[in-house]
């Protein structure tokens, strides 16, 4: 089997992969991620016991133990850049052997669920709710840079994106995946179900106006009158569909749950925004450490 070049994989001098700074050993099956370094403690303080603590940049790894489930959590820092860089390398740490640089022949799938924060993009859904996000669609750009196998239906909600924005050329390079079915089902409960755009930027990405003029003026309003057979546009943030597409093309079960903190279309934002993330947390810790099989989940409806 070809070896993976030095300049491709890339590790420290003690062996940890280049910017996560860790070692194969230090990851467990069952990951969360957060964009937030701070939101690290917040998400292991609930473990019953910690083994690992490492940082690297804004990178900071917990990993421990809830019961006999062992859980990982890390700090990806904001935007789909750096989603490239932290799901390439927890792939590489489940399923490259370092010391002969080539591919396992026997591959990991690794369960990766993303806890954050973003914008409602419906007037009907509440600060402090939570977003499940069935679909990703990614105006960011970082799926168009991988070889991505679309389902029929992802390809037809993609072309309807496009075509909503018609007039817009820089939506043309937009992406969809679908999350993972194994972890929708097992959050979907007391959670509102429905598609995540995923944008570039914080500002001008997302219709915000301080003194640079963004491009799609109108952008909040058309993102809320989109309407699909598929799924209704719920939220937008700067993850998901880069979580959704790295995680489909590299084999992993994954999905983004949301805390909703503001709602771009009312213009209010929450007045708990930790105890609402915190709330997310839990349940979202509860799921993964005990597993349920019944579900019941609120369909988006306008």
């Amino acid at each position: 089997m070809q070896q993976i070049k030095d300049s491709e994989l890339i590790l420290n001098p003690d062996g940890s992969i280049y910017h996560l700074n860790l070692l194969p050993e230090d990851i467990a099956d069952n990951i969360i991620i957060v964009g937030d370094p701070d939101r690290v403690p917040q998400v292991s303080k609930h473990f019953d016991s910690i083994e690992l603590k490492k940082q690297k940049r804004e990178i900071i790894t917990h990993t421990g133990y809830i019961g006999n489930q062992r859980i990982t959590v890390l700090s990806t820092g904001m935007s789909t850049d750096n989603i490239d860089i932290v799901f390439n390398e927890l792939d590489a740490l489940a399923n490259i052997d370092f010391k002969q640089r080539t591919i396992k022949s026997n591959l990991t799938k690794l369960n990766i669920i993303r806890i954050g924060t973003a914008g409602a993009l419906q007037p009907w859904i509440p600060l402090d709710s939570f977003v499940l996000s069935d679909y990703g669609i990614g105006m960011d750009g970082l799926g168009c840079f991988y070889e991505l196998n679309n389902t029929a239906e992802e390809t037809v909600l993609r072309e309807a994106f496009i075509a909503h924005f018609a007039e817009q050329p820089i939506v043309r390079n937009t992406y969809v995946c679908k999350a993972s079915t194994k972890l929708i089902d097992l959050l979907k409960a007391d959670c509102i179900v429905g598609a995540t755009v995923t944008c570039g930027g914080f500002y001008g990405p997302q219709g915000r106006i301080l003194r640079a003029q963004p491009t799609i003026k109108d952008l909040i309003a058309k993102l809320q009158s989109f309407d699909s057979a598929s799924t209704t546009i719920a939220n937008f943030e700067m993850e998901t569909a880069g979580i959704h597409a790295l995680g489909r093309i590299l084999g992993h079960h994954v999905c983004s749950v949301s805390a909703i903190i503001a709602n771009r279309c009312t213009q209010q934002f929450s007045t708990q925004p930790k105890e609402t993330v915190d709330q997310l947390i839990c349940l979202v810790l509860e799921r993964v450490s005990k597993p349920v099989s019944k579900t019941v989940y609120k369909e988006l409806s306008a």
